[in-house]
């Protein structure tokens, strides 16, 4: 993985690109989650979301280390 990127000369830590686009992807998540009311199942609704954040963000991570 490599440890920076270059966007238009500015120097981005690869896990800050990771970070970015795992916040995009778990806000579409979020909206079909809550639209299906998954919510109501779930004892803790805000311990739920950060745990699929946290999913996503290191699942991602994971995927973009082995690259």
């Amino acid at each position: 993985m490599p440890v920076e990127i270059d966007l238009f000369g500015f120097f981005a830590p690869t896990l800050l690109l990771v970070f970015l686009g795992s916040v995009v992807v778990f806000v579409a998540v979020d909206m079909c989650l809550a639209k299906v009311g998954a919510y109501q199942f779930a004892w803790h609704p805000g311990l739920f979301r950060v745990a699929v954040f946290v999913a996503l963000f290191c699942g991602a991570a994971l995927i973009v280390q082995r690259t």
